[in-house]
């Protein structure tokens, strides 16, 4: 079976630093690219960070924001510093052949991990 399962969001002060990790069972994570997505309440999910050989970020985290792999434990991570309010949302993890850049594109997500950036 399929499966993505996030973790390690949490409540964080601004200006703080959350890894949040998305583990892949059932296929090897390290034949597609992995897409790190968040929506906050009232707005559309959008994409955060894609990689697939290739990474790329969205403007609004760039240069605090990193995605990395770790292939022998199938686990993707989203390391996330200088923390902001607006970072506020459920981030999500998926999957896709390559980083198409449009969230109908992915398939395989998991259920979420709140990340609240609140002092």
């Amino acid at each position: 079976q399929v499966q993505l399962v996030e973790s390690g969001g949490g409540l964080v002060q601004p200006g703080g630093s959350l890894r949040l990790s998305c583990a892949a069972s059932g296929f090897t994570l390290d034949s597609y690219a992995i897409g790190w997505f968040r929506q906050a309440p009232g707005k559309e999910r959008e994409l955060v960070s894609c990689s697939d050989g290739i990474t790329n970020y969205a403007d609004s985290v760039k240069g605090r924001f990193t995605i990395s792999r770790d292939n022998a434990k199938n686990t993707v991570f989203l390391q996330m510093n200088s923390l902001k309010p607006e970072d506020t949302a459920v981030y999500y993890c998926a999957t896709n052949a390559y980083c198409s850049g449009s969230v109908v594109d992915f398939g395989s997500w998991g259920q979420g991990t709140q990340v609240t950036v609140s002092s």
